[in-house]
């Protein structure tokens, strides 16, 4: 499984994938910007029903998929959306 600790610029109106590998759990800070984050089993997501919403400086830390996400079977993906240009998240994961 590839780790991952970066911090990522998320294009505005399209769902970007924040996870580079299957991932069980998932910390990110969102840097800049109101972000939705959703998981999925590596589907890209096909609208907003379920997904999170953060505002800046809000996140996660070692959060688990299964406890974020509990309705969805199988979630090792997770992607972010933003309406907005430069959207920044920090993620880290193993």
């Amino acid at each position: 499984m590839a780790a991952r600790n970066t911090t990522l610029t998320i294009p505005p109106s399209v769902w970007t994938e924040i996870t580079d590998s299957d991932v069980s759990s998932i910390t990110f800070q969102v840097g800049s910007q109101n972000v939705w984050v959703i998981a999925t089993d590596g589907t890209i997501p096909a609208g907003f029903d379920g997904a999170l919403f953060y505002e800046p400086r809000q996140g996660e830390v070692n959060a688990a998929l299964a406890d974020l996400f509990p309705g969805v079977t199988g979630a090792t993906r997770v992607f972010v959306y933003s309406i907005y240009t430069g959207s920044k998240i920090t993620v880290s994961h193993a």
